[in-house]
């Protein structure tokens, strides 16, 4: 199926072509005609299959038949989690748009650097705006630009919008956009949370779940490695060595172990660098880029990397902690086997860690065989529940609001029990 098929012009079809995609995947298939039909659209799709590009393309197209606009006035509006993600999507965006016959303005907004030139940039106006919602706020705060205007907004994963607790936010950004707009919610997986955002937001839509087949599932070769805790750096030196991976993307849980793991593996002389939000938004552009151009071996970074992070002919993807959530999960291992490659997601399972991947693999609905590596075999036993009230899931602990709840509870009933 050609992308012109799909209802888009010979010049946004050719560049679809242009950049990387031989053929329309199956959420660029089921998306675009219903973006250019001005639906709302709710879709879900794994990772690296292609989700910006089937909002991209179509509301470019849209563009061209929109009057340009002179003043600060935006008209698609794109909101993402995270400075990465960000500049991917832009770069998306202003890569399509050099085909258009006309000039498009994209404007990439995001904190973590000075405002003062994202101000002068909008001084033109822009027709896309992509942005974090802190930064966008500051900005219509310093009448940079307007969203009274928006004709399309678009949440790019939506579910990490709400996550990072950009709710408070997302919603002041709601209250200044115009009630009559078209919206599009893209994202790999779709909580309770993000489905009652779009109930209230959504007219109609037009839903989309590709679900992961043969055809459209990543080509992942996913294992599970055994080992203790103290024992998991070691490890992860050995088998970049013995698989001689020219590049791998190691997953920890906090700053100070990326920095901790990246430092060690330095030493041992394997090039890496941590990457995480304690960096300055220059360091982490700079990390990101020589990742990309191959200048480091090894980038160790926290969630922060498990979305919007397009490295092409990533091999390898190492959780050396295990995430949170199986969505997570998800998104980490979805860094690999991009594009039609193939990658390798490893996970070591301390232990301690055990129960904790039994929950990931039920909410994955797949079993990954347990192995070892010869030397480093755990000597520690597994532990095969997980404590009551003690981690698991990401959704199933309480929450920082029950435990107010439940003190406040405890607090009234010794209360209650002094009055007696």
């Amino acid at each position: 199926m050609p992308f012109a098929s799909l209802g888009l012009s010979p010049a946004l079809a050719q560049a679809a072509v242009a950049s990387g995609f031989t053929a329309p995947t199956p959420v660029q298939a089921a998306s675009i005609p219903s973006v250019l039909e001005g639906r709302d659209v709710l879709a879900c799709a794994q990772t690296g299959s292609g989700k910006t590009a089937a909002f991209a393309l179509p509301l470019l197209q849209a563009l061209q038949s929109a009057p340009q606009q002179r003043d600060p006035s935006v008209l698609v509006l794109v909101l993402v989690p995270t400075r990465e993600l960000a500049s991917q999507v832009g770069e998306v965006f202003s890569q399509f748009a050099l085909a258009l016959p006309t000039r498009t303005r994209v404007a990439v907004l995001y904190g973590g650097v000075s405002i003062n030139p994202q101000m002068m940039r909008l001084r033109g106006g822009a027709d896309v705006v992509v942005a974090t919602p802190g930064r966008l706020l500051d900005l219509v705060q310093n009448n940079a630009l307007r969203l009274g205007q928006v004709q399309h907004l678009v949440l790019d994963e939506a579910d990490r919008l709400l996550d990072l607790g950009f709710s408070e936010e997302l919603q002041a950004v709601l209250q200044l956009l115009p009630q009559r707009r078209q919206n599009l919610f893209f994202s790999a997986t779709f909580p309770q949370e993000v489905e009652a955002l779009a109930g209230s937001l959504l007219r109609d839509p037009v839903r989309i779940e590709i679900a992961a087949t043969e055809q459209t599932q990543p080509d992942i070769a996913q294992r599970a490695i055994v080992v203790d805790a103290p024992r998991r750096t070691q490890l992860l030196k050995h088998l970049i060595e013995q698989h001689q991976w020219s590049r791998v993307l190691v997953f920890v849980a906090t700053q100070y172990a990326a920095d901790h793991v990246a430092e060690k593996l330095y030493k041992a002389g394997i090039y890496a660098s941590p990457f995480h939000g304690g960096l300055s938004q220059g360091s982490r552009a700079q990390v990101l880029q020589e990742f990309k151009d191959e200048r480091w071996q090894v980038v160790v970074t926290t969630d922060l990397a498990a979305r919007g992070i397009d490295i092409a002919q990533l091999p390898a993807v190492v959780n050396c902690d295990l995430p949170r959530s199986a969505a997570d999960y998800t998104h980490r291992i979805g860094r690999t086997g991009r594009a039609g490659q193939s990658g390798v997601a490893v996970s070591f399972i301390t232990p301690e860690a055990e129960a904790h991947f039994q929950l990931i693999e039920k909410r994955q609905n797949q079993q990954v065989a347990r192995e070892t590596v010869a030397g480093f075999e755990p000597t520690a036993v597994a532990v095969n529940k997980q404590p009551p009230g003690t981690g698991g899931i990401k959704g199933k602990r309480p929450s920082k609001k029950d435990k107010l709840r439940a003190a406040a509870a405890l607090a009234a009933s010794a209360q209650a029990d002094s009055k007696d």
